[in-house]
Formats: C-alpha cells, structure tokens, sequence
C-alpha cells in the first residue's frame, strides 16, 4: 500500500533551496522531527504547518497535497 503524501514541506523546501535542518533552527525542532514531516511518516500540527508556511513566506495550502 503506498503512503500518501499528505504535505509537501520536502518539495517546498527543495524549491526554496533550505534545508531541514535550517526549518528545525527556525521552529526550534529536532531535525528528525522534521525529517519525519518530510516524508510524511507523521504530519505537524496545524499551528505548526501554518508557522511553517510563514517561515517559508508561502501559502498554507503550497504546503498541502491537494490530490
């Protein structure tokens, strides 16, 4: 069974060129936490993804898979 990928934090930060490890810094987060939303094996809060999608100076939704 594949795992859907419910955000899109990994590609939104490869299009910004950041790294994970930069997000962690900015959240105050440890970098596996980070690496888990990434691959979508556990997803943020939504506190969370929209503290993100200010950092990042995105959209909320550009976090989100919409399929």
């Amino acid at each position: 069974m594949n795992k859907k990928a419910i955000n899109r934090l990994k590609v939104v930060l490869v299009e910004k060129n950041l790294s994970s490890k930069w997000l962690a810094e900015q959240l105050n987060k440890n970098e596996a936490t980070i690496s888990r939303w990434c691959t979508n094996d556990v997803q943020p809060t939504l506190n969370t993804l929209v503290k993100i999608a200010e950092i990042l100076d995105v959209n909320l939704t550009d976090l989100l898979n919409d399929k």
